[in-house]
């Protein structure tokens, strides 16, 4: 973990400062952008594993730099906030952050939640050929465990990285009912500390894009949710 790559965007440059220094003391590589275009421009050349991401940017909102960002990579992002409230507006369009800071923050805090992001399992390695006991059929929906690819009557659904995993841990265990609780220490890790409405947000895209598939993920009211496999 002491080698990880970590990217500070903020136009601030006291906080940016701030948390280098933080981060630096516990060995991590530091750079730095002071908006949404150069963040783009130096995570292309640099390849951080985390990315320190401001919601008010110049030239590119951090919104919108996320979602750009994950277009690329599943790079993790932590994202600084001004006010509270914009968190709810945040998970409500679920740009795909790991966690979510609000301003002032705690440099330790910053530091412990950073350390937590970068202990969560990433994504196996692909692997060569490909297992066919870790591909999932429901009627015409394929899931592939590991070329990470769900298609649907042959065509490719695009997910993230998250939303993979969240389908793939519902769809393996159909009729199962998962809690809120359970899926987050499934898909994000024991280590998250977010907010679990990052669950129902992420449930509501995955239905989105599923389209006329999306009953095969169903609400437990008082629960949580399960994958059911008899419309198909």
């Amino acid at each position: 973990m002491d080698a990880a790559t970590i990217l500070i965007v903020d136009d601030e440059q006291p906080i940016v400062d701030l948390v280098r220094s933080y981060l630096a003391r516990e060995g991590f590589t530091i750079y730095e952008a002071h908006d949404g275009p150069a963040a783009l421009h130096v995570a292309r050349q640099v390849r951080p594993d985390l990315v320190i991401l401001d919601v008010m940017l110049p030239g590119l909102d951090g919104i919108e730099t996320c979602r750009r960002l994950h277009q690329e990579t599943a790079v993790y992002v932590l994202m600084l906030t001004a006010r509270v409230e914009e968190v709810d507006k945040l998970i409500g369009l679920s740009v795909g952050a790991d966690d979510y800071m609000t301003k002032p923050f705690s440099p330790r805090e910053l530091v412990a939640r950073v350390k937590a992001i970068l202990r969560r399992s990433r994504p196996a390695p692909i692997a060569d050929p490909p297992d066919p006991s870790r591909v999932l059929e429901y009627g015409a929906l394929r899931i592939n465990l590991d070329t990470r690819e769900v298609h649907r009557h042959g065509t490719l659904i695009e997910l993230t990285s998250r939303e993979f995993d969240l389908l793939y841990a519902l769809a393996r265990r159909p009729g199962y009912v998962f809690s809120r609780d359970e899926l987050l220490r499934q898909v994000w890790g024991h280590d998250f500390t977010g907010i679990d409405r990052v669950v129902d947000v992420h449930i509501g895209v995955l239905r989105r894009k599923l389209d006329a598939d999306a009953a095969l993920i169903q609400t437990v009211r008082g629960v949580g949710y399960k994958f059911v496999t008899r419309s198909l």
